[in-house]
């Protein structure tokens, strides 16, 4: 697929995927062997690890919304553009609300980095 309007139609779904709470819908996306990293955490490889990884997310954050803001196509390669926002209610949830882009925290009600978020992390990424 490298047609940007395809990539775009792709990433919308592969968004509303994750905003559907279905973690083996996320997964679908991927090729059997694909591999999802998160921060500098270990890649899940594996369409049952990607789902697992997805489950967490969906977990901590059970409100989770994923937009699909932008997709270019270069060189380099495609890149997706997104944003999550969720408020982390799971398990053991601290009750913060969240704002991420790109992988970012662009605006947070409290205090959140990766540091803080994986000592409150009530789950195992796969």
């Amino acid at each position: 697929m490298n047609d940007l309007a395809g990539l775009t139609k792709f990433a919308t779904r592969y968004a509303q995927a994750w905003s559907s709470h279905d973690p083996e819908s996320v997964a679908s996306f991927h090729a059997e062997n694909g591999s999802l990293g998160v921060n500098d955490g270990p890649r899940a490889v594996g369409r049952a690890a990607i789902a697992e990884n997805a489950r967490g997310f969906m977990s901590t954050f059970p409100d989770m919304i994923v937009t699909m803001d932008d997709v270019s196509l270069n060189s380099d390669g495609t890149k997706f553009h997104w944003t999550l926002t969720g408020t982390n209610t799971g398990p053991g949830g601290t009750g913060k609300r969240v704002r991420i882009n790109d992988g970012l925290i662009a605006e947070s009600k409290g205090h959140f980095d990766s540091a803080e978020y994986e000592s409150q992390r009530v789950y195992e990424l796969a």
